[in-house]
C-alpha cells in the first residue's frame, strides 16, 4: 500500500486545558488540579492524527503572528504535516478553553481568532489539493471557506470528508460536494432531529451518499446509500480524556481509506486509534503513531473476532 495523501482545510487553536473533578454549575467556582497549553483545533488535530497514522498530509488554514501561532506551526511540522498553506495573519491565534472532568468528559469554548480570517477564495488551497485523495473539513472556519473547500476538492477529483462540528445547518452547496459525513451521535441528532443514531444516519443518507456516526464507547455506525453498512464495536479501554478522540478517528480513517482498505477494516483501524487517544491527556498529544495503531488493532481483532461486513 502506498501512503495516503490527505489535505486538511481547518482550524488551528491553542488549547488552554484545565483538569478538575467536575465542571462547575452556573455561578459556581470549583478548584482545578492542573493547567496546560496544547496545540489543537479540529483542523490541526485531524492533520496531526493523519500524519501520525502514516499519511502524507498538508494543511491549509491560518494562525496569528504570535507565539501561539509559531508553536502550532512547529508542532504540525514536527508531526510531518506540510504547513505551507497555514498562513500567518494579523490576528490572534484561535484558542479553545477546555475543561476536562475526572470522568473523561470535557466541555469546550472556542474563540476563532485567526481562523475567522479564512474566507473564499482560500489562499493556498488549490496547491495543497494537487495529488490529494481526501480533503478533511470541519466547521470551525467560516462557512464560505468550508463550502469553497468542498467545491475545490471536487474540481480536483478529491473526495470530501466532513466532520459537522460544531453542529450547525449545512447549506445544500456544501452537502452536494460531501462524499462522507462523520458526525458524532449528538451532531447527527441536531442535523436530523432524530435521537436514535440509526434513524439519524438513515435520514442523513437523503443528503449525502455515505455516513459514519460515531458512538463513543459503543463504536460507530456506518451506512451507505447503496445499501452497504455495518456497526463496528469500540474496544473497551480506561478513559482519561476524550478531547480530540473524534478528530483522531477521522484522521486515521482517511489514511486507512486512502490506502485502499475496505470501509469495515478502515473503521476498525480508526476505532483503534481513537481508543488509544482517550487513554491519554490532551488533543495533539494524545494521538497514536501508526505502529501503535497497528498493534492495538491486531490485538482487538484477535480478541473480538470482528471483521466487519462489506
Amino acid at each position: 500500500m502506498g501512503r495516503a495523501r490527505v489535505c486538511v482545510l481547518g482550524s488551528a487553536n491553542m488549547d488552554l486545558v484545565v483538569f478538575a473533578d467536575r465542571a462547575p454549575a452556573s455561578g459556581e467556582t470549583v478548584a482545578g488540579r492542573r493547567f496546560v497549553t496544547i496545540p489543537g483545533g479540529k483542523g490541526a488535530n485531524q492533520a496531526i492524527a493523519a500524519a501520525r497514522a502514516g499519511g502524507e498530509v498538508s494543511m491549509v488554514g491560518a494562525v496569528g503572528a504570535d507565539p501561539y501561532g509559531e508553536e502550532i506551526r512547529a508542532v504540525l511540522a514536527r508531526a510531518g504535516v506540510d504547513v505551507e498553506g497555514v498562513a500567518r495573519v494579523e490576528a490572534t491565534t484561535g484558542t479553545a478553553h477546555i475543561l476536562v472532568e475526572d470522568s473523561g468528559d470535557n466541555s469546550i469554548v472556542v474563540v476563532p481568532g485567526a481562523n475567522g480570517t479564512v474566507h473564499d477564495p482560500v489562499a493556498g488551497l488549490d496547491a495543497a489539493l494537487e495529488g490529494a485523495e481526501f480533503l478533511l473539513l470541519q466547521l470551525e472556519l467560516p462557512m464560505d471557506a468550508v463550502v469553497a473547500g468542498a467545491r475545490a476538492a471536487h474540481a480536483h477529483g478529491v473526495k470530501v470528508v466532513l466532520t459537522p462540528a460544531p453542529a450547525s445547518p449545512l447549506p445544500p452547496d456544501l452537502l452536494d460536494n460531501v462524499d462522507l459525513l462523520v458526525p458524532n451521535e449528538h451532531e447527527a441528532g441536531i442535523l436530523t432531529g432524530k435521537d436514535a443514531p440509526e434513524a439519524a444516519a438513515s435520514a442523513l443518507l437523503d443528503v449525502v451518499p455515505e455516513v459514519v456516526v460515531t458512538l463513543g464507547a459503543r463504536g460507530a455506525r456506518w451506512l451507505r446509500r447503496d445499501g452497504g453498512g455495518d456497526h463496528l464495536p469500540a474496544p473497551r479501554v480506561e478513559v482519561r480524556d476524550t478531547t480530540a478522540a473524534g478528530d483522531t478517528f477521522v484522521g486515521a480513517l482517511a489514511v486507512a481509506l486512502g490506502e485502499g482498505r475496505p470501509m469495515p477494516a478502515a473503521l476498525r483501524w480508526a476505532g483503534a486509534a481513537a481508543a488509544l487517544s482517550v487513554q491519554r491527556e490532551g488533543a495533539s498529544t494524545s494521538m497514536p503513531t501508526r505502529d501503535e495503531i497497528d498493534r492495538f488493532d491486531q490485538d482487538f481483532s484477535r480478541s473480538s473476532g470482528h471483521r466487519g461486513r462489506r
